[in-house]
Order: structure tokens, then C-alpha cells, then sequence
């Protein structure tokens, strides 16, 4: 299973790149031909804010904003694709609608746009997947995410002005239920002989090296009489004359 789930495709650099580079596009087209399209974020408890579910991702206030997304939505986004590749896109999909949900539910006042909220889902589910999953390659990653992004968990609270702590809280919690609901396709830890259910120590036959003291045979009594009697074994030789043609011989 591991080794399946670790697989390196083309689409672990292609997604990842489409999706940033349609998040670029949109905000080409926002800021050059209709800056009216920045209105359609999230707007919390009214019923045509619901649409900002699905646009505000791709929205952004200003290119200070769009850069300060761009790399940690694209880093995450191919960790989330090389690692865990069978449920990419349900956590892209999903979350960008759960996250956005929560931040409509949860949210106050005012327009709420940004990719923030789906980065905080890849960076919720990441590192929550990893730790529940016990898989030594995900708990790595789970450490190297939250070296890199830990400080993220700060802006889950209302402590800066204009920033949308509704949307972060929103995706962190979206993440871990999803780490928490998202078993299958997941690779799980490696498992050896002996820990299998129906694991038999008698039949193990490394374990049969081993007296009942716990020393070590280092040949068996059935493996001596296999080899003694592939070396008793008669093998017939045909043995070939030819007559010379030398007469004086």
C-alpha cells in the first residue's frame, strides 16, 4: 500500500502548478479588465455571500496578498498530491466548500477573500493525517510542515486587523475532521511477518534455529539428512571407449 500511495506522477507538479496558475489568472483578469469580480468573496450570514464559497479562493485584495499564498499553496499542494494522491482532490474539493461554509456560519461582517482558507486546509489535514496515520514517512512530513508553518496557527485568532481569522479557523478545523474521516487510500504503517494476526511462531522457520533456552541452531536435524542425502546420492557415470585405429597400438 505504501508503496503504491508514494508513487511520483506527472499530475504530483501539474495540479499544483494549474492551480496556481488559475488563482494568477483570475487575479490578471481582477486587476486589468473587471476589479468588480473582488466583491464575489464570502459574505457571512447573507444568502448571495454563499456564492463567495466557491470564488473567494481565487480572489485576492492585492499582489501583496496573492504572493504571501502562493508558495505555501503550492508547497502544500504538492506534499498533499505526492503523499496522499487517492484523496487530493476530495480534500481540495470538500474543503474549499466545508472551510467556506464555516467562515459564512462563523464569520463577521465584510467581504472575505484569499486562498487562505484552503492553505490552512492542506496544513490542517497534513499534519493531522500524519500523526494519526503513524506512518514514519507522514509523521516527517507532518513535522517538516509545522517547521515551516506552525507560526500559521497564530492567525486563527482576531489578532490582526483586516485578516480573516474566520476563514483560517475555518480550514484548520475543516483539515482535522477530514484527517479524522479519511482512513482508506491512506498508506498505513508497514507491518512485518510477525505481526500479522495469523502470525504462527512454530512455523516461523528463522524460529526454529532456536532451542527452548533460546540458543541458536545453526543447522536443523531435517536440513542434515536433505543434505546428506543429496551427497549420498549415486549419480551413474557412462564411461565411453573408442577403439584406436592404430593397429600398431
Amino acid at each position: 500500500m505504501s508503496k503504491q500511495q508514494f508513487k511520483f506522477s506527472n499530475s504530483v507538479i501539474i495540479f499544483p502548478v494549474l492551480m496556481l496558475l488559475s488563482v494568477w489568472l483570475v487575479f490578471w483578469y481582477q486587476t486589468t479588465i473587471n476589479y468588480g469580480i473582488k466583491s464575489y468573496g464570502i459574505r457571512p450570514h447573507r444568502l448571495e455571500g454563499l456564492l463567495g464559497i466557491v470564488t473567494s479562493p481565487f480572489l485576492h485584495g492585492d499582489l501583496n496578498h496573492l504572493y504571501n499564498n502562493s508558495f505555501p499553496l503550492l508547497i502544500l499542494s504538492l506534499a498533499l498530491f505526492y503523499f496522499y494522491n487517492r484523496v487530493a482532490w476530495k480534500v481540495i474539493g470538500f474543503g474549499i466548500l466545508f472551510s467556506g461554509l464555516l467562515t459564512w456560519l462563523i464569520g463577521s461582517s465584510g467581504n472575505h477573500i484569499g486562498a487562505s482558507g484552503l492553505i490552512y486546509v492542506l496544513f490542517s489535514f497534513i499534519f493531522f493525517k500524519g500523526i494519526f496515520a503513524k506512518h514514519y514517512r507522514l509523521i516527517a512530513l507532518s513535522l517538516v510542515v509545522i517547521f515551516l508553518y506552525g507560526s500559521m496557527i497564530w492567525y486563527v485568532f482576531p489578532i490582526k486587523q483586516g485578516m480573516s481569522w474566520e476563514g483560517h479557523l475555518g480550514g484548520l478545523i475543516t483539515g482535522l475532521l477530514f484527517a479524522l474521516v479519511f482512513k482508506n487510500n491512506v498508506a498505513k504503517p508497514e507491518r512485518y511477518v510477525w505481526q500479522q494476526p495469523d502470525y504462527n511462531e512454530d512455523d516461523d522457520p528463522f524460529m526454529k534455529h532456536f532451542d527452548e533456552n533460546g540458543n541458536f541452531i545453526e543447522s536443523l536435524p531435517d536440513e542434515e539428512t536433505e543434505i546428506d542425502s543429496e551427497d549420498n546420492s549415486e549419480t551413474p557415470i557412462n564411461y565411453i571407449f573408442r577403439q584406436s585405429k592404430d593397429k600398431s597400438l
